[in-house]
């Protein structure tokens, strides 16, 4: 037998979301790199680390309140969305003002960084060190052989810095998380559409209870 429709359903459950997992690690790493990166004083700091709170905030809002309105839910998910667009933008410009290229998704480095499928703040820093190593150690363009020496192709990330990496992993990290937050709003507004907004649960529920009677 068909449960009846609850006036409240469930709701909440944010932290089991994937796109609040991957956002609140973009917060965690977005407070380590503009503390490490960008002077604290200035306005670039505070907009990087808000944007990014904003995103998990309104994600976790946006679920709680979608008990009793899949509009605020809709809403919420969607400031996130474009919160976290803000912050993509900023860590663009910090690499392109600095004259640091930004990575394309198949870079090796961000393959290995997605393998990696880091879930805190500590597994992206043993990502950028761990890159730092691999870089050091392919910096000689030179091999020998039993030929004698001969010439190789430099490493991808040969001089690369940790703020590079760290901005990179970040765009990679904010890429993922914009997917999945489109996803989410686009399966709210088909839920939206189809069933209505609390009004329309009430209206359910009530009719459901007087025809009982």
């Amino acid at each position: 037998m068909e449960e009846p429709e609850r006036l409240i359903p469930p709701h909440g459950g944010y932290q089991k979301l994937k796109s609040f997992q991957i956002a609140q690690l973009i917060y965690d790493v977005t407070v380590r790199f503009c503390n490490r990166y960008i002077d604290r004083r200035s306005r670039t700091h505070d907009q990087m680390v808000q944007a990014a709170r904003s995103g998990t905030q309104n994600i976790a809002e946006g679920s709680q309140a979608s008990g009793t309105s899949k509009k605020t839910e809709l809403k919420l998910t969607n400031v996130a969305r474009a919160s976290l667009e803000e912050l993509r933008l900023d860590y663009e410009d910090f690499l392109r003002h600095r004259g640091m290229e930004q990575w394309p998704p198949e870079h090796p480095a961000l393959r290995r960084f997605k393998a990696m499928r880091c879930a805190t703040v500590e597994q992206v820093r043993a990502w950028v060190q761990d890159e730092r190593k691999r870089a050091r150690t392919n910096t000689d363009t030179h091999r020998r052989t039993q030929a004698g020496v001969v010439p190789v192709r430099a490493s991808p990330c040969r001089s690369v810095s940790s703020a590079q990496l760290a901005a990179n992993g970040a765009l990679s990290l904010l890429n993922l998380c914009c997917y999945l937050l489109e996803r989410q709003i686009a399966a709210q507004a088909a839920t939206f559409e189809k069933e209505g907004g609390f009004t329309e649960r009430l209206y359910r529920v009530r009719s459901r209870r007087r025809h009982r009677r």
